[in-house]
């Protein structure tokens, strides 16, 4: 089942950023953008080069109005363990949730049952808690950061403008009502 048009579950859980650890909710999302990065588990070879190209682009999404949640089944106290460890997770800035409990993995539907790991999902939720974009790969595959910002730009462009679409290939700042959201015979949709 597809969680695109869900809204996103209660939960409660520890986090570790900048130092410090902290207690984050479902509350704490609401009123503004946000992604969902799950990855399988602290201290592996993938899960760095994706959180840290993450890392990258934190600037520009917080600009953006975005906060980012990485979300592992590891504890707060794992994640501040590999953030004091490794140059990569070092320059993590953004919420890194424990969710040892996986209520978080099994309220989005990415949890490996049997196994107590994360599958490798981004889910990027709207200001009303409503789950927007979602992708899960195969644990693998990493994820690229610049993919992602494009995604939610477009995703933000989509929700300031109804009726109108951004396709693949366009930037969403490149659009300005020239893409209007049409049936399959191309008759304008709505």
């Amino acid at each position: 089942m597809s969680l695109i048009g869900s809204t996103i579950k209660p939960f409660t859980t520890q986090a570790y950023k900048q130092g410090k650890f902290v207690t984050v909710s479902d509350a704490d999302v609401l009123g503004k953008w946000a992604v969902f990065f799950f990855y399988p588990a602290d201290f592996t070879f993938v899960c760095p080069t994706e959180l840290e190209d993450l890392a990258d682009i934190y600037p520009t999404l917080q600009k953006m109005g975005v906060e980012v949640y990485s979300v592992s089944t590891d504890t707060h106290f794992s994640h501040k363990a590999w953030h004091d460890t490794s140059p990569a997770i070092g320059k993590i800035d953004y919420f890194m949730l424990g969710d040892q409990n996986h209520s978080i993995s099994n309220n989005f539907q990415i949890l490996r049952e049997g196994q107590g790991l994360a599958d490798r999902g981004t889910f990027v939720v709207d200001p009303q808690g409503v789950i927007q974009l979602m992708e899960v790969t195969s644990e693998g595959v990493g994820r690229n950061a610049a993919e992602l910002l494009r995604k939610i730009k477009a995703a933000q462009y989509i929700a300031a403008h109804p009726g109108e679409v951004c396709p693949a290939d366009a930037a969403a700042e490149s659009l300005s009502g020239q893409h209007q959201a049409t049936d399959r015979t191309g008759r304008v949709a709505g």
